[in-house]
């Protein structure tokens, strides 16, 4: 599950088997040691998970090693030793009677910064007492680190003794090692309270307009991330599905939320909203500006939307695009602004124009760009590809909103993600520099709190890096003009040891795969086959396995092809025959 802060999700290996030394499952296999060891070098973050397992028992077992990962995240490398807007990686492996294995799991992931902050998630569920516990995190940013907290759903006073936090200006180690008594739910339960999330956040010093730039090894990474600025007012329609599948659990987390979201607009914020099932309402006839009596009387429609009926999803998004056309064509809404549509849906168009391309190719050239489109998907029921190329066509972005009690919290969360745009049209360029294979460049909006990462090769030969940025705010253009020094750059890290290579190139082919990938949802026919041919070349360059590839696990009695899965199915995995070995393909 996604969240609303900068967020690097870590579930820790769930094996299937549970005085100084844990008692033996019942089938036997025991995890004696399990390491989470991760090592964030300038916001890109390097993972290993090593479990080793025993089989106590007097007959042979299948040990199986399971791990979400980061939707974001791509494995590296994967080895078996014998002798998961989260994703599911596993495998399993038959261990005679008293023998042993080890896995070992690697992933990298660019941290992505939300609502001000990177947010290191480590989902911690062992599901047994473990003798050698421990998580190890070290986090160096050049830049300086300006915010830092650790936090925990299953801390007690008892595990903070097991945590220690050592930093010093660029430099954070945060050490977690229970013994088993301090894993333990009580003095002589097996049971263990390692069971939830193990939280770091952080944010880092920022004293330069323009933003961080680093060079190293022929590659250069820019962040920028620029801060206390006046905030666009927005035009905003949330389309509110009501159909019969989002009765009971769901419409409530859904009025629940929409009440603590329109309480967060700003008087000069104008919205409205559109509710449909089989038929389309709207609240009001045009827009209203987000004064308290319209907030609240709002608050009190919202509190009486009965879910019943059929999905007339095109119907519902057709309405909002006309709604904002009317309104602008009236002049009711002010200059500067920004319009966009939050659609909330769990189940498939069942009225009116039921075919998905359709409708994605109706709403694309109904909206001709003219508003962004956020597309919400309510748990698993609900074509999410469908919803992402919508998104993406319409500038906007899908997110999967799980069927948890936490429900309403993860719809206040995105909503306080584009709650507040801080600038658009943004151009960054680096002139005369020479830089080429440049990552994407071009961005419509950017958000209080987020940030915008680019990357690209730079020639040997350039002492001086000029940088400029073109954006336009709510009240005047903005240009931004900076030179940095490359070898005061290279030098910063020059003394630093990097356990991942040269991190810019691999954060370059990073971004270069995961932009290639989201142009590749919405392209089509020879464009959409060029743009996969060209993540499948990256992805085996650099030895990701994404979307385009596939990892051969080579077993002493079997071979899985271990895929990585998407928001919209489950990986795939094969079985057949040999040795221990892992490769993309």
């Amino acid at each position: 599950m996604e969240t609303s802060l900068f967020v690097a999700w870590l579930i820790v290996v769930s094996l299937w088997a549970a005085s100084a030394r844990p008692v033996v499952p019942e089938n036997g296999i025991e995890i004696y040691s399990l390491h989470v060891d991760c090592k964030v070098f300038s916001r890109y973050a390097h993972t290993v998970i090593t479990s080793r397992v025993a089989n106590r028992a007097n007959e042979s077992k299948e040990a199986l090693f399971e791990v979400e990962l980061p939707k974001t995240a791509f494995i590296t490398q994967f080895h078996i030793s014998a002798g998961r807007k989260l994703e599911q990686f596993h495998v399993s492996v038959n261990v005679a009677a008293a023998g042993k294995v080890t896995f070992e799991l690697i992933y990298e992931e660019l941290l992505k910064r939300k609502l001000g902050k990177y947010e290191l998630l480590i989902k911690v569920k062992p599901k047994q007492l473990v003798n050698d516990f421990q998580i190890d995190v070290h986090i160096f940013e050049p830049q300086g680190i300006s915010f830092l907290e650790t936090d925990s759903t299953f801390m007690t006073n008892e595990l903070s003794n097991a945590l220690t936090n050592v930093q010093d200006a660029t430099k954070v180690h945060i050490s977690f090692k229970p013994t088993v008594s301090q894993q333990r739910k009580g003095p002589e339960l097996q049971e263990t309270l390692l069971d939830g999330d193990f939280l770091i956040r952080y944010d880092v010093r920022r004293s330069v307009a323009i933003g961080d730039i680093q060079v190293v090894s022929g590659y250069f990474v820019h962040h920028f991330a620029p801060h206390e600025k006046q905030v666009f007012p927005k035009n905003i329609i949330f389309v509110i599905d009501k159909s019969g599948s989002m009765s009971g659990k769901k419409i409530q987390q859904t009025q629940e939320a929409l009440q603590k979201i329109l309480e967060d607009l700003n008087p000069e914020d104008h919205f409205n909203l559109v509710v449909f099932g089989e038929e389309v309402t709207k609240w009001k006839p045009s827009l209203l500006p987000a004064t308290k009596e319209n907030v609240k009387q709002a608050k009190r429609y919202v509190n009486s939307i009965d879910a019943n009926g059929g999905t007339n999803i095109n119907g519902a998004l057709m309405k909002a695009i006309s709604t904002l056309d009317e309104a602008i064509s009236a002049k009711l809404l002010p200059d500067q602004t920004i319009s966009m549509i939050i659609l909330l849906t769990d189940g498939q168009p069942t009225v009116g124009v039921t075919n998905l391309v359709e409708i994605q190719e109706g709403i694309k050239k109904t909206n001709q760009g003219k508003y962004f489109l956020y597309c919400l998907g309510f748990g698993f029921d609900v074509s999410y590809t469908f919803l992402e190329r919508m998104a993406l066509d319409n500038g906007g972005i899908a997110r999967r909103i799980y069927e948890d009690s936490d429900a309403a919290l993860q719809l206040q969360g995105f909503f306080q993600e584009v709650a507040a745009p801080i600038l658009k049209a943004i151009k960054i360029n680096y002139p005369g520099s020479g830089a080429s294979k440049i990552t994407q460049n071009n961005f419509k909006l950017l958000f209080d709190g987020s940030e915008i990462v680019v990357a690209g090769r730079i020639g040997n030969e350039v002492e001086v890096f000029p940088v400029k940025i073109n954006a336009q705010t709510p009240t005047n253009v903005l240009v931004l003009t900076e030179e940095t020094n490359v070898t005061e750059e290279q030098q910063i890290f020059e003394t630093q040891k990097n356990i991942f290579g040269n991190f810019t190139e691999k954060l370059w082919a990073y971004l270069t795969i995961q932009q290639l990938a989201e142009k590749a949802v919405s392209a089509n026919g020879k464009q959409k086959k060029n743009l996969e041919a060209q993540v499948l070349d990256l992805s085996l360059k650099f030895n990701f396995v994404t979307s385009a590839t596939s990892m051969v696990v080579t077993k002493p009695d079997a071979v899985e092809i271990a895929n990585k899965p998407t928001e919209s199915g489950k990986s795939k995995q094969n079985t057949s025959g040999s040795n221990v070995r892992t490769c993309c393909m």
